[in-house]
């Protein structure tokens, strides 16, 4: 009887340091899973930020021109808006002096469509 339960305890012994490697192994299962998780989080960040990088520059070369095609428009309306000032302060007296003969100095005479009937 002493040799069955001999028996009986070396095969619960061999039971409990099975239950105790599968409990380790999951244990190590899940860490290892945790880590991989991680590392490929990581790895997506990485890639995410190296495509926006790359996205960014294309978007300044394509935008960079229209920027610069905005700027020399823009340049070219100051520019217009000076020249038209400059044009209206110095024409503007002798256009004012023009008007003025005109509306003021009246010479009466009769239209060349008037018909005289008399």
């Amino acid at each position: 009887m002493t040799s069955q339960s001999q028996g009986i305890q070396q095969l619960l012994q061999a039971e409990k340091r099975a239950k105790d490697k599968l409990e380790e192994a999951k244990k190590r299962k899940g860490k290892r899973l945790k880590q991989a998780k991680e590392e490929a989080i990581a790895e997506i960040d990485h890639y995410r930020l190296q495509r926006e990088k790359e996205f960014r520059n294309k978007q300044t070369n394509v935008m960079g021109s229209q920027g610069n095609l905005s700027a020399k428009i823009e340049e070219q309306t100051v520019e217009t808006i000076r020249n038209l000032t400059s044009s209206y302060h110095k024409n503007m007296e002798s256009m004012m002096k023009k008007l003025l003969n005109m509306i003021c100095d009246i010479n009466p005479e009769v239209h060349p469509n008037f018909k005289h009937t008399a």
